[in-house]
């Protein structure tokens, strides 16, 4: 849910806030006075690509701000938002404080939860191009400000009705309403796709590998010979090396132990030295006691040497010298370097090919039992994915009439006479499937009873097709888990009764939605329990400026009388006040 917008020096707008309502809030002024400029700040927090052109001339970025509560139900709320940047390098350190609130900053009065579900986002853009956001004060990704706050909000611009002359979105739109029934069957769907796609891959790796050319065989064979003749072991090279370095050092690491073994305990060696200065402290001892202290720490050091002698000691006994052995290591070493100078640089690139070498002859070698199991595999994944296909059919085939039945009850609301809308759904041939499905989906427009139903593009007028946008959208409200609905002029071509109707909507909408609705139409603007005038004035530097003002109750007659007649005068004030009554009964 959105808490709170503030926009700086984006297009016309040089300063902005907007505070909506937890139901309804209307967006009302003349065309042209930048009320669609707030809905692409919107769209910058839902992570829209950003454009240097939106920043305000003159100035050196835009900043968009935004504060939300309960993103966190959306599965999209970052726990850590420190990957870096996108669309650009940053400019400096986090600057959540520009936005003119702070994650701590939560209005008084406000009965949401604590905190915990509360996000704010900010989005700076340079005039150059680059782009900044930070997420609770953290820098943060354009990907993870999308996956935070886009989830929880649906934005229908004028345009976006087009949407609904695309038969992909016709399938995400029934796959949505129809919920979890149809997912369930479309996550089979889609596990079963993967394997049976992975299964065809591997018959035609198989295939590929059987139908090898006889000059890679003969390469894959000559690798085998000569690796398997040398026959290295996985570790041995390192292993081999560190007992050549012994090998060809042993009389210098048997006469480095041999010193070192006289020196601790030859004749006049470090042990007796230490036993000298351990007899003198232990005499002086019965004079202070300290110094016996430190003739048993002596001792301690004389146990510890004692010991390094006799590993030195040892280890000088057990250096042997045998060329006969240093020659065979060595022979080995040189047959294992000449692998690696052929297949390497390193032992383990020798290995990876001569396994790859191996699985290409045994492919050749066993290739007819290889391909028939491959097929045997693709056939039963094929099986299974047909299985699956005709479970997800037959879940969209039940939901998609109720999905009809649903949207046309809401188009009949909307005072389109008999017009329907029907699902149509066709299977697909098995080479045109895809992740989505088996089948295409595409709705069907009939303008009234008896009449044949065709795609919308062919036979819907721009007004029908905004008023079933929003029929679908009230229906897909009523099983989403979206927040908040924003819609930019749904009423365009709408007048009449059909007005009061489209009204109706909209606010039942906004009982269990927070709804931002920009409007042209006085009958939506009544139920707004928040309203905005959006303006266009004149800036102190001359330049126009889009300006946003929340009016007071005893200010909205006069706006709901403009939009009725373009004027208030008495006769259009009375009739908006007696609006604005009716709409709060």
């Amino acid at each position: 849910m959105i808490d709170e917008i503030q926009v700086e020096n984006l297009a016309l707008i040089r300063s902005a806030s907007l505070v909506p309502a937890r139901g309804l809030t209307v967006l009302t002024g003349e065309t042209g006075a930048g009320k669609t400029a707030l809905l692409s700040a919107l769209k910058l927090l839902m992570g829209e690509r950003a454009d240097k052109s939106a920043v305000r001339e003159g100035a050196d970025a835009l900043t968009v701000s935004g504060r939300f509560f309960g993103l966190r139900g959306h599965g999209g709320f970052p726990e850590d938002a420190s990957e870096g940047v996108s669309e650009g390098a940053p400019e400096s350190a986090s600057d959540a404080g520009a936005s003119g609130f702070g994650t701590e900053d939560v209005r008084a009065g406000d009965d949401l939860d604590a905190a915990a579900d509360e996000l704010v986002a900010i989005r700076r853009v340079t005039a150059d191009g680059r782009s900044r956001v930070t997420l609770d004060g953290r820098m943060a990704s354009v990907g993870e400000l999308t996956r935070a706050v886009a989830p929880a909000i649906d934005l229908c611009g004028q345009h976006e009705h087009q949407r609904l002359m695309k038969p992909t979105e016709h399938l995400r739109m029934l796959d949505a309403w129809a919920g979890a029934d149809v997912a369930a069957a479309l996550g089979a769907y889609q596990e079963a796709f993967a394997q049976a796609k992975d299964a065809a891959a591997e018959l035609d790796r198989v295939r590929a590998a059987g139908e090898a050319s006889t000059a890679r065989l003969d390469e894959a064979r000559f690798t085998l010979r000569q690796i398997d003749a040398v026959d290295p072991q996985e570790g041995e090279y390192d292993e081999l090396s560190a007992e050549l370095a012994r090998s060809e050092h042993a009389e210098t690491l048997a006469t480095a132990a041999d010193a070192a073994h006289a020196a601790l305990s030859g004749d006049g060696g470090a042990l007796d030295a230490l036993g000298s200065a351990i007899s003198a402290l232990e005499g002086a001892a019965r004079f202070d006691e300290s110094l016996g202290a430190h003739a048993d720490s002596l001792r301690e050091a004389g146990y510890i040497l004692e010991d390094v002698a006799r590993e030195a000691r040892d280890y000088r006994d057990d250096v042997e010298f045998d060329p006969e052995l240093l020659a065979e290591k060595q022979e080995r070493m040189a047959a294992m370097q000449g692998l690696m100078r052929a297949y390497g640089p390193r032992m383990e690139d020798v290995l990876a090919r001569r396994a790859e070498a191996a699985e290409l002859v045994s492919l050749v070698d066993d290739a007819a039992e290889r391909e028939a199991a491959a097929q045997r595999a693709v056939d039963e994944a094929e099986a299974r994915l047909a299985e699956a296909a005709r479970t997800l059919a037959a879940a969209r085939g039940q939901a998609a009439p109720r999905f009809s039945e649903a949207v046309t009850a809401q188009m009949a609301r909307l005072e389109m006479g008999g017009a329907q809308l029907a699902c149509s759904l066709e299977d697909l041939p098995r080479e045109a499937w895809t992740r989505a499905g088996s089948q295409s989906v595409e709705f069907l427009f009939r303008p009234g009873a008896g009449m044949q139903a065709r795609p919308l593009a062919r036979i819907a007028s721009g007004g029908e097709i905004s008023r079933v946008m929003l029929a679908v959208k009230v229906v897909l409200g009523q099983v989403d888990d979206v927040d908040t609905l924003v819609f930019d002029e749904v009423d365009a071509g709408v007048g009449g009764s059909t007005a009061n109707a489209l009204a109706d909507v909209v606010a039942d909408l906004a009982e269990t939605h927070q709804v931002i609705v920009v409007t042209h139409l006085a009958q939506v603007a009544v139920h707004g329990q928040a309203h905005y005038v959006v303006s266009k004035t004149e800036g102190a530097d001359s330049m126009p400026e889009t300006d946003l003002r929340k009016l007071a109750d005893d200010e909205r007659p006069s706006e709901i009388a403009r939009m009725l007649s373009g004027d208030a005068t008495e006769t259009s004030l009375a009739h908006a006040r007696e609006m604005l009554a009716a709409a709060q009964r």
